[in-house]
């Protein structure tokens, strides 16, 4: 899901120079990850809190905590560790991640029970009241212990002590993290770089303490725990040198690349053969997190299918009687990896347009039918689009497809528009229930719509579907922009 907030990018070096990368910022996950006393609290207070709760209710409801109560603890913690909670995270962020990834894992484990009969073994009140007080019992646990963890780091007793080496993009990056970050339990002292004083642009009132040859030198003398180097790759033999310098010294070096001053799409560490690549755009869904998004997608569409069934057949009647023509729209879209698609709609207007020049509709758009202007305002008319899921062309959480003819015009005005085909589009999006649903007819609007869709990109997760489509339900019945 998501990684712990550890520092952010290690280098190791083999005889031909630097050639190793590795970070867990936010929610990249690269290899060789390097843990905290924060992050290690992180990963095992979610598994932990949840087995304990588990636990106390069965002694409070007079069980034996035998085998059975063993077994499904040791399945909830290897289940839940990590916790996707963060102590650097929003209170509302937390919220939503605790209770979506908590539901999440009672749907899986509730359905392996009843399948498997396991579920039987246990007092139902006590399921319940587990299912029920958990999510509350972590957001204590965390919101106590980000309290609590904030005023030992405070103390500075544990803190590390950290200087960067270049007064730059990426440097001032790296300290604003330490500094907005103090769960890191990090604090800068301070920068080297060789140019003078007033050539060197503002520190937010962090001292520059010599030049770049001088680094190695207070390192020894100061007793500091890490050094992170952000020095352009140009300068390659500056850096190899200073490495030599370091190496009297115990501290902690760590290498970040100019790289990084990119935004990164996945940013993940692989190999081809023995030669370290970084992936700079990537999609999200490879290896077990592509097969997990589309398990849940062929689950979750059979069953809205076979519940909405009913409903798409009065509609699919209500299409027919509204004015003539098909009752499923069938519109060019742009798919995965930019490749053309159909996608499936019920028919909302009297024309269908789906040449190389498409309008959007608008507010009071003479196009519409009356009934079409219900579906479209109630996002009915989107149902058939479970069956384009079913069909692999589509999920039914991502960026919501735009007409080709769309594309093809804002593709040249907004910056990274094409990136949203790196995944699969929904039927619904992060965008759409962020209030970017609906038309689009200035490109600062379109320009956000594609702002939260390459943020979905970056922070997906199982959890973070689940509440796209909670919030989805909300959205359609109070949205002002769907017409």
């Amino acid at each position: 899901m998501y990684g712990a907030p550890t520092p952010m990018y290690a280098a190791t070096q083999n005889p031909n120079g630097i050639d190793m990368y590795s970070s867990i910022e936010n929610h990249h996950s690269f290899l060789r990850p390097s843990y905290t006393l924060t992050s290690a609290i992180e990963a095992f207070l979610y598994p932990v809190t949840a087995v304990l709760v588990l636990l106390a209710l069965a002694l409070a409801n007079g069980q034996h905590v035998g085998s059975a109560y063993m077994v499904l603890a040791i399945l909830t913690f290897s289940l839940l560790f990590p916790g996707v909670t963060r102590f650097n995270e929003r209170p509302r962020r937390v919220i939503r991640k605790a209770i979506t990834s908590w539901l999440l894992f009672t749907v899986l484990l509730g359905s392996f029970g009843v399948a498997s009969g396991y579920i039987n073994h246990f007092p139902r009140p006590a399921l319940l009241g587990w299912v029920l007080i958990t999510p509350f019992a972590l957001l204590t646990m965390h919101f106590v212990a980000r309290h609590v963890l904030l005023g030992v780091l405070a103390k500075g007793k544990r803190q590390r002590t950290v200087v960067v080496g270049g007064v730059n993009e990426v440097g001032l990056r790296i300290a604003q993290q330490f500094s907005d970050n103090p769960y890191l339990g990090c604090r800068v002292v301070g920068f080297f770089d060789d140019r003078a004083l007033d050539r060197l642009p503002e520190t937010n009132g962090l001292p520059t303490l010599g030049r770049i040859n001088e680094l190695a030198e207070f390192v020894k003398l100061n007793h500091v725990d890490h050094i992170y180097l952000a020095l352009p790759m140009a300068s390659q033999p500056r850096i190899l040198s200073l490495l030599d310098d370091l190496k009297d010294t115990t501290a902690s070096i760590f290498f970040v690349p100019d790289i990084f001053v990119t935004d990164l799409i996945q940013g993940q560490l692989h190999s081809v053969g023995n030669t370290p690549v970084v992936a700079v755009c990537d999609t999200p869904f490879t290896g077990f997190r592509g097969l997990a998004k589309r398990l849940s997608d062929i689950v979750l569409s059979s069953i809205f299918l076979v519940l909405l069934a009913p409903i798409m057949l009065v509609l699919a009647i209500g299409v027919k009687m509204s004015s003539p023509g098909p009752v499923i729209f069938k519109q060019r879209r742009y798919g995965l990896d930019g490749k053309e698609i159909l996608v499936y709609k019920f028919r909302s207007m009297r024309t269908t347009d789906n040449g190389p020049v498409v309008k959007q509709a608008t507010k009071g758009d003479p196009r519409i039918t009356p009934f079409g202007a219900f579906i479209r305002k109630t996002s009915l008319d989107e149902l058939p689009q479970f069956i384009n899921v079913l069909q692999g062309r589509m999920s039914i959480v991502g960026p919501r497809p735009h007409a080709v003819a769309h594309n093809e015009t804002y593709r040249k005005l907004v910056k990274g528009y094409m990136v949203r085909h790196k995944v699969k589009p929904g039927i619904t999006g992060w965008a759409q229930v962020s209030g970017y649903r609906g038309e689009t007819e200035t490109v600062d609007k379109m320009e956000k719509r594609i702002e939260f869709d390459l943020e979905y990109l970056r922070n997906w997760s199982l959890g973070f579907d689940l509440w796209i489509i909670f919030k989805t339900v909300a959205v359609v019945f109070k949205d002002k922009n769907a017409y």
